[in-house]
């Protein structure tokens, strides 16, 4: 039984990472991460939404709002 658990919280690893991995190679960061980032080091700002957090990334990625014409795609 032990075993069977140990493998699960491998597995449960695995996938987070896998998963993190995937929406960082698409530009999507972790808001989590993010969140927990600003808490400790920005204790004066407020975090994002989730919302927001993604629309940041999204346009991030896409060049929206970049004057120098760069565009991903």
């Amino acid at each position: 039984m032990a075993a069977t658990q140990g493998f699960r919280s491998q597995l449960r690893t695995l996938t987070k990472c896998v998963c993190d991995g995937a929406r960082l190679m698409v530009g999507q960061g972790d808001y989590g991460v993010y969140a927990e980032h600003i808490r400790r080091t920005h204790p004066d700002r407020e975090p994002m939404t989730e919302t927001e957090f993604f629309r940041n990334r999204e346009n991030a990625r896409f060049g929206v709002g970049n004057t120098s014409g760069f565009r991903c795609c």
